[in-house]
């Protein structure tokens, strides 16, 4: 039975920027950060938030890890927050575009941001019923 997400594993073009946009700007905190020794893998840093995990790893030559262009696959990771508004603002304080709605239902409410490789980051509020 699954009980929880682990984490969400992700590969950036440059570790350190996608590293200091998830800590500095998001507010994960590294866990545990060590080198690997299993080419073409070379670090591994686990960071963690409220109940979200991510892992983001260090290879040589990122671009050849994932050819560009469109395919098929996630499509891109998705957090629920408490205050869409304050959310929002305080990302764009912080530089971080908005780059879709927000769109408001009578459910919830629906945005996007992107990490600085471009992979999509839906934030949802949802309305208590």
């Amino acid at each position: 039975m699954l009980m929880r997400t682990d984490h969400i594993e992700i590969v950036p073009e440059n570790f350190e920027r996608s590293l200091a946009f998830y800590c500095d700007l998001l507010g994960f905190s590294v866990k545990h950060r060590y080198p690997l020794e299993a080419p073409p893998y070379i670090e591994l840093a686990y960071l963690s938030q409220a109940d979200i995990g991510l892992e983001l790893l260090r290879i040589e030559n990122p671009e050849a890890y994932q050819p560009p262009g469109s395919r098929a696959g996630l499509r891109c990771i998705a957090w629920e927050v408490d205050d869409m508004d304050a959310t929002l603002a305080d990302y764009t304080a912080k530089g971080i575009e908005t780059t879709w709605g927000p769109l408001v239902t009578d459910a919830f409410v629906r945005a996007e941001i992107c990490d600085p490789d471009g992979n999509a980051i839906e934030l949802r509020q949802w309305f208590k019923s």
